[in-house]
């Protein structure tokens, strides 16, 4: 039966045998991992730079660079390798398009800009300079201003002199307004065939321009509105028939009656104070 010594240096001898053993697996399986990690990795490295040709410098013979245009890896650079590069650059702007064209869609629609938002206490109101605000408030108070000015007839009537007040209110009295002069003979040739020979209801009204303060002025407004500033001048309903010519020319043409009454608009009422037979019978025999 060996001893206790001897069994105890036998036991020691296995305890490290077993160690060592155990040892030696472990770094022989970690030095094939790096084997196969170096190798995956130069496998990998080679076939992303298959797209170009490695270029060897004839002097030296190193190793300079690629070719990165060559892409089939043919060895030069031909038509291939233009065609796959353009379609390659348009597979990438299109590729890109439709992720930029995804990311605004799931983005939904743009929020409005701060100015545009409707509400009290606008932050992008309160940062606008001074100046800004200013102008905003020259211009607002300009278009109201202009919006509460009259315009067109308005603003005539608040320019209106004193002559153009007392025409109108002239042309208020009738339908038919004759202005004259009391020492014009044409003025009383009119009035005679006007006021004598024809029966015109309401009554024509008579201006003497003579005899009223403001004449000369009431002569520039007819002036202004007719075209006529001479005497006589009659008016029908605002507007003018002209002076003692034109009413005698309308008389001999029996035209006078039709004319006022056209211009009238069925407020005048004219019709001839004797007729021709009348005037016919109330002539004198002569013998």
């Amino acid at each position: 039966m060996p001893s206790a010594r001897r069994l105890r240096l036998v036991t020691l001898a296995a305890v490290v045998t077993v160690v060592f053993v155990l040892f030696y697996a472990s770094g022989f399986g970690s030095s094939r991992q790096s084997a196969d990690f170096y190798h995956k990795t130069m496998d990998a490295m080679s076939g992303r730079s298959s797209g170009g040709q490695t270029v060897i410098d004839a002097g030296t013979g190193l190793r300079t660079g690629h070719i990165p245009a060559d892409r089939d890896g043919d060895g030069d650079i031909d038509e291939d390798d233009h065609r796959q590069g353009k379609d390659l650059q348009e597979q990438q702007a299109k590729l890109a398009q439709e992720a930029k064209d995804s990311a605004n869609k799931k983005a939904g629609p743009k929020p409005d800009a701060p100015s545009k938002l409707v509400g009290v206490g606008n932050s992008a109101e309160g940062n606008r300079k001074p100046a800004e605000a200013k102008e905003d408030a020259k211009k607002k108070t300009s278009a109201d201003a202009e919006a509460a000015s009259p315009k067109g007839k308005d603003k005539e009537r608040v320019a209106e002199t004193p002559a153009e007040q007392i025409f109108h209110n002239i042309l208020k009295k009738g339908p038919v307004v004759i202005f004259s002069k009391t020492y014009c003979p044409y003025s009383k040739r009119a009035k005679g065939i006007l006021l004598e020979k024809y029966l015109i209801s309401p009554k024509p009204e008579v201006v003497e321009l003579d005899e009223h303060p403001l004449g000369q002025e009431l002569q520039d407004v007819l002036l202004a509105l007719t075209g006529r500033r001479t005497v006589p001048n009659v008016l029908v309903n605002g507007a003018s028939i002209g002076g003692a010519d034109d009413i005698v020319e309308l008389d001999n043409k029996d035209k006078l009656i039709s004319k006022i009454q056209d211009l009238g608009q069925r407020k005048v009422e004219v019709s001839e104070r004797f007729s021709a037979e009348q005037i016919k019978g109330a002539a004198p025999a002569h013998q």
